[in-house]
């Protein structure tokens, strides 16, 4: 078996607030990370809440937008769209531009220290006002390493209220991914298609409730960003065994492997390899699609997709042997690692 770190991966749904490290927590004056899944969603975004409540200044930003490259660049990620929330922070600061700035200048540390490129999603929560999401968006096109806007939270509230401003986000030029068919049915996939106008579905794994929209999904092309893991950890799936990715990947659907920020990426991949069995032509292919479905600059897309041909081509060593989970730098608060 091949090493999967060194196989490259784009990572295209991660939540940088997701990721910070229980030691930078701690560090911070927070709690020790609980262990094991979420009892529900709500507490898993109280959790996620409490870690932003320590993020003040601009070194504390910077601080973890630089040690998530550092995590991923040792996860063989080449290439991530790492979302924030950026106008959350920046009210609750005080200062609206402060933590996205403070947050690329430590991401374009981390290109020169690491090598790993990135740019970066912002979203908003549909539990929130428009009027925020209008900031995230007039935010978003201001800085050229932004490259799209989301609706991201409880999928139980709906996307319509925000149609009018996405579509306007959309006119500037930005890219829309939204959050759907996560923990809601085939009608927030819907919603998130028709009215958010999605270039990609975050989680997207209720749509095999509906195969008129399996096809429709499937006819268009929109990637789904599907994080087993995590799906597990807030228990919208029972166990990695029981993980529809199969039957996605069955059904033609364009599927990418993604952590969400509470695992570890190669990680996230060796748990498909062992629980599902496959070989390391399907996970070089789930690297594909990853790259492809990405907003990477084509000559970046590229240069990935013919370093995959070449980890698959280059025969692994006779002792090759995968790390345990959470080998490598500490991962985030969520890691299951």
């Amino acid at each position: 078996m091949r090493d999967l770190r060194l196989l490259p991966k784009a990572h295209l749904h991660v939540h940088l607030e997701s990721t910070v490290r229980p030691r930078t927590v701690r560090e911070l004056g927070g709690p020790p990370e609980p262990e094991g899944p979420f009892a529900s969603f709500r507490e898993f975004a109280d959790r996620r809440a409490k870690v932003c409540e320590l993020l003040r200044t601009p070194e504390h930003f910077r601080r973890i937008a630089l040690e998530f490259c550092e995590d991923e660049a040792a996860q063989g990620t080449r290439y991530v769209e790492v979302t924030f929330t950026a106008a959350s922070h920046g009210e609750r600061v005080g200062r609206l531009e402060m933590p996205l700035e403070a947050v690329l200048d430590g991401l374009a540390e981390g290109a020169a220290r690491f090598g790993i490129r990135s740019r970066v999603l912002l979203d908003h929560s549909r539990r929130r006002p428009v009027e925020r999401l209008r900031r995230t968006c007039e935010l978003a096109v201001r800085y050229d390493e932004v490259i799209g806007v989301g609706l991201a939270g409880d999928e139980s509230h709906p996307l319509a209220p925000f149609a009018e401003v996405l579509g306007a986000a959309r006119e500037a030029g930005l890219h829309l991914v939204h959050h759907a068919g996560e923990a809601a049915g085939a009608a927030s996939v819907r919603e998130a298609l028709d009215l958010g106008h999605a270039e990609r579905l975050g989680h997207g794994i209720r749509v095999l409730d509906d195969d008129a929209l399996v096809a429709r999904v499937r006819g268009s092309g929109i990637p789904l960003e599907v994080c087993p893991t995590s799906n597990v950890l807030l228990g919208l799936v029972p166990s990695l065994a029981e993980h529809p990715l199969p039957r996605l990947l069955a059904a033609g659907l364009a599927v990418t492997v993604n952590t969400d920020g509470e695992t570890a990426l190669a990680d996230e991949y060796a748990r498909l390899r062992e629980v599902f069995g496959y070989g390391d032509d399907v996970l070089a292919e789930l690297a594909r699609a990853s790259i492809r479905a990405s907003f990477a600059p084509r000559e970046l897309e590229a240069e990935l997709l013919t370093g995959v041909d070449a980890w698959l081509a280059e025969a692994p060593p006779a002792d090759a042997e995968t790390p345990p989970h959470g080998a490598g730098p500490e991962t985030g608060p969520g890691s299951a690692g």
